[in-house]
């Protein structure tokens, strides 16, 4: 395997490039696979963030104004409200393709490497080797909710015919303290009518519990709770510093990032990379030199980065992960693919390290 040249930021040098070491012309903006040789790109690494938002609607019960004159409940809203919070923020490495760090190979056909395995963006994975391509997460989705019951339907006919709102409330919550005093009676074992076995108990059980607190939702209202994911991606091209991340309005949920009304979200990114310092000038000529007289595949050699999300200035989340924008590009020599070796080649599809090399001689496969 053969490696042609590094792409740059236009496609007409790529081509000029080939042509003049007559080699196959490969776009380095449309990494694939054909018979004669591959182009693919190298990963940078990304953050795929996600945020759990709660949305909590009240609605108010029809007797609301009631509730503490007939069953001494406090702080009861008389008004509906609709509120918004963050309960989880969670984040992960992926890699999505980086189109600067663009190659192509061409198959020799003294070589045995011509398997070459390409994620759904062009980024290259593994050589002569199967992948696992990566995946995603699940979507979030929110258990099942079970839909209240109307506490008209555990009304009676005089409470249905009173002949005003307070007198509703009366009869309501003497109602309901019926229920209670039934289900205490049947709890202590003192009812009139005791249940044959404990599934019967239980399901008379649940049945005052269902109609108690129906009857009660006409006082204390209606509370609602919907929870959904949102995923945002998040590129850093080097160290960050409180970069606004998202904003989120009590009322109103994810907003614009211009829109004031939302509180603000930030992440920083930290670079934990500790590498020597280089010779820009020297290495500038080396990969030069490695355009037209090296041979082999490309990796990265990744750093790390720490990446800390910020409510305000409090830091909610912070976590570790590799980072191919980090690191640097390194060449794997050309002599691992020769006739006499079949290597075995992955890499990871998050920072684009080398995962993996196994580098047997042909005739040790041939015999396995």
């Amino acid at each position: 395997m053969k490696t042609l040249f590094r792409a740059t930021a236009l496609a007409a040098s790529l081509l000029t490039a080939a042509a003049a070491v007559g080699q196959t012309s490969v776009s380095p903006y449309r990494p694939g696979l054909t018979g004669e040789g591959a182009v693919y790109f190298l990963p940078k690494t990304a953050l795929r963030i996600s945020v759990l938002v709660e949305k909590t609607t009240y609605t108010p019960g029809d007797l609301a104004s009631y509730a503490q004159r007939y069953l001494r409940l406090t702080n009861v809203g008389l008004e509906p409200t609709v509120s918004h919070r963050v309960i989880s923020v969670g984040q992960m490495a992926v890699g999505v393709a980086d189109e600067t760090k663009c190659y192509a190979v061409k198959y020799n056909p003294a070589t045995v490497a011509a398997n070459v395995v390409l994620s759904d963006d062009g980024c290259l994975l593994a050589v002569n080797a199967e992948a696992d391509r990566p995946e995603l997460p699940a979507p979030f989705r929110p258990a099942e909710r079970e839909e209240a019951p109307n506490p008209r339907l555990f009304m009676g006919e005089e409470i249905l015919a009173a002949g005003s709102t307070a007198k509703m409330a009366e009869l309501t919550a003497q109602e309901i303290y019926d229920i209670r005093e039934n289900r205490s009676m049947l709890v202590k074992g003192q009812a009139d009518f005791m249940p044959k076995d404990g599934e019967q108990l239980r399901l008379m059980l649940n049945q005052l519990e269902k109609q108690d607190k129906a009857l009660t939702s006409m006082f204390q209202g209606v509370t609602v709770r919907d929870t959904t994911e949102h995923i945002i991606t998040f590129i850093p091209d080097g160290p960050v510093n409180r970069h606004l991340l998202f904003r989120l309005s009590k009322e109103l949920g994810m907003v614009d990032a211009d829109d004031l009304s939302g509180a603000p979200f930030y992440i920083s990114i930290d670079d934990l990379t500790s590498l020597p310092p280089t010779d820009e000038e020297a290495v500038a000529k080396a990969k030069a030199k490695k355009k037209t007289t090296e041979q082999g595949i490309y990796y990265v050699v990744p750093g790390r980065m720490r990446a800390t999300i910020f409510q305000g200035v409090q830091p909610i989340q912070s976590a570790e992960h590799p980072a191919a924008q980090f690191g640097n590009v390194q060449l794997l020599g050309g002599n691992l693919f020769n006739r006499h070796f079949t290597t075995h080649l992955w890499l990871s599809p998050v920072s684009g390290a080398l995962e993996k090399l196994l580098p047997l001689p042909e005739e040790d496969g041939k015999k396995k």
